[in-house]
C-alpha cells in the first residue's frame, strides 16, 4: 500500500512540476507564413535551430517598435498584418531573462515573402570596409598626382618635349 501512494505522489508531482514550468522564448526564427498569404510566421527553436513545439500561449513582441501580442500555437506564431512590400523588419521579445532583438530584411516577390537575417556585425564592417577603400583610393590618387608632377617636371627640364 505504501508503495502504491509512494509512486502516485512521485507520478503527481512530475505531472505538476512539468506543467507548472514557465513557457519562454528562448530564441525564434521568422519564416514565411505556409499559407503564402503575405503573412510573416515565428517559429521558436532551441539553440540547435529545431523548433520547439511545446511553447504555446501569448507571448508580447515587439514589431519595428510596435507592441503586438503573438498567439502561440506549438511553437508557432503568425503576425496578423500581412506585409504589402520589401521591407526591414526588427523582431524584439523579452522574457524574464533577456531580450532577444533580430533583425530582418522581407524581401517580397510575387506572391512570396523572403526573410534574410542580417547581422549585427555586417552592419559595423560592411561601412568599415567603404571607408578603407575610400581612404586607400584617396591615398591612391594622390601618389598618383605626385608622380604625375615628377614625370612633368622631368620632362620639360630635360628638354624631352614632343612639341619641337
Amino acid at each position: 500500500m505504501k508503495k502504491i501512494i509512494l509512486t502516485i505522489l512521485v507520478l503527481f508531482t512530475t505531472i505538476f512540476s512539468i506543467q507548472a514550468q514557465a513557457q519562454r522564448i528562448d530564441n525564434f526564427m521568422v519564416k514565411e507564413n505556409l499559407t503564402q498569404n503575405g503573412k510573416l510566421a515565428i517559429i521558436v527553436i532551441d539553440s540547435t535551430e529545431r523548433p520547439v513545439e511545446s511553447i504555446s500561449g501569448t507571448f508580447v513582441f515587439s514589431l519595428n517598435g510596435f507592441q503586438q501580442d503573438l498567439v502561440f500555437h506549438d511553437g508557432i506564431a503568425v503576425v496578423k498584418h500581412p506585409l504589402e512590400s520589401s521591407t526591414f523588419v526588427f523582431f524584439k521579445h523579452k522574457n524574464g531573462q533577456k531580450s532577444i532583438g533580430k533583425l530582418y530584411y522581407v524581401h517580397k516577390a510575387d506572391k512570396e515573402l523572403k526573410p534574410f537575417k542580417i547581422y549585427g556585425l555586417l552592419l559595423l564592417i560592411i561601412p568599415a570596409a567603404i571607408l578603407l577603400v575610400a581612404y586607400l583610393f584617396k591615398r591612391f590618387l594622390a601618389a598618383f598626382a605626385i608622380l604625375a608632377l615628377i614625370y612633368v617636371y622631368f620632362h620639360y627640364a630635360k628638354g624631352l618635349d614632343l612639341s619641337k
